[in-house]
């Protein structure tokens, strides 16, 4: 998707105002995807204080995979953003679609439904992508650098933000579709909320297991 928005770009201070205002976008979707980009670089940190360093030779496997995992994400969580913001302005549009004609009704109604389905694919790809950053923190917390254990509990907490607060967006978008739309999308946002809940407190138990040795 072409992107008309480049949250990357922006302050700290201008993202929160943005999100503050009340203008429909950003919204919880873009932040839950800069949530993500955030959760990666935090993994991207502890993996690199971990690897190299013999003290934490037995983290650095784990910190490898995750590393891998991260990087990529730390970008990707800004285009998601972006990407969520367009998707959520692309489906106000169409409601704006003439609707004087049979014609101009039939291809409004398709517009509204495309537009609402690609609003739905771009929060399940934060949550997918927010779910494999979950699943290679555990290991880290419990080899990686101990004095940075805490930073990836923090980079957990924000990571599973990022996917159910990505999931909401799912679930709102799909039930609007068809149910030949929507059954598999919210197949995946159970799957995915699942998976999630369970990896986090996976995540959480090991780093607070960590902090007691």
């Amino acid at each position: 998707m072409f992107s008309l928005t480049n949250f990357e770009e922006m302050s700290l201070q201008d993202f929160s105002d943005a999100l503050a205002s009340t203008n429909p976008t950003p919204g919880g979707g873009s932040a839950a995807a800069v949530a993500l980009s955030q959760a990666a670089a935090l993994t991207v940190m502890v993996s690199d204080i971990t690897i190299g360093r013999e003290k934490w030779e037995l983290g650095w496997k784990a910190s490898e995979a995750a590393k891998l995992v991260a990087t990529p994400l730390v970008s990707d969580g800004f285009s998601l953003a972006n990407d969520d913001t367009d998707s959520f302005v692309s489906v106000m549009d169409s409601f704006k679609l003439p609707k004087e004609t049979t014609e101009q009704k039939e291809a409004r109604s398709l517009a509204i439904q495309d537009a609402t389905y690609q609003a739905a694919l771009v929060p399940l790809q934060t949550a997918k992508d927010a779910l494999q950053l979950l699943l290679c923190q555990e290991e880290l917390a419990v080899t990686g650098n101990a004095n940075a254990v805490t930073d990836v509990g923090v980079a957990s907490l924000l990571a599973s933000a990022a996917c159910k607060g990505a999931l909401f967006n799912v679930h709102i978008n799909a039930i609007s579709l068809p149910n030949d739309l929507s059954e598999p999308l919210l197949e995946q946002v159970t799957e995915i909320r699942n998976i999630s809940k369970d990896a986090s407190r996976a995540v959480m138990k090991a780093v607070y297991t960590r902090l007691e040795q």
